[in-house]
């Protein structure tokens, strides 16, 4: 897609999807990180499906990184990640969890610990 002074596509995003609007997983979150298949792409495969493949190429993406690479709507990502999962191309896994929360009075004991220290 080529680009206009501001860095948005000519294209509208909906018909880098085919005029698809839902994905077909709905399993799939803008965290999900998304890991380019064993298998090789085929010839008939659309522009941005291959355009996110080949990004896919260089290594694990989330949804988000690979919206930002392609410049497309997190939306629009969906759909091509999700179409692509179908055809056994991609490889998505659930977002990796937030860490849990650190016990408050532990850090302020860890503070108080290093502020002794540096008083020494």
């Amino acid at each position: 897609m080529t680009g206009r002074r501001g860095g948005r596509p000519l294209v509208p995003a909906y018909l880098s999807t085919g005029g698809v609007a839902r994905p077909s997983r709905s399993h799939l979150e803008r965290l999900s990180v998304l890991t380019r298949g064993g298998g090789p792409a085929p010839a008939d495969l659309p522009a941005a499906q291959a355009a996110l493949l080949e990004e896919l190429g260089h290594g694990s993406l989330t949804v988000v990184e690979a919206a930002a690479l392609l410049r497309l709507p997190v939306s629009a990502v969906l759909v091509l990640a999700a179409d692509l999962l179908d055809r056994d191309l991609v490889l998505a896994r659930a977002p990796i969890p937030p860490a849990r929360r650190f016990d408050p009075d532990l850090l302020k004991r860890v503070a108080d610990g290093l502020r002794d220290l540096k008083h020494r």
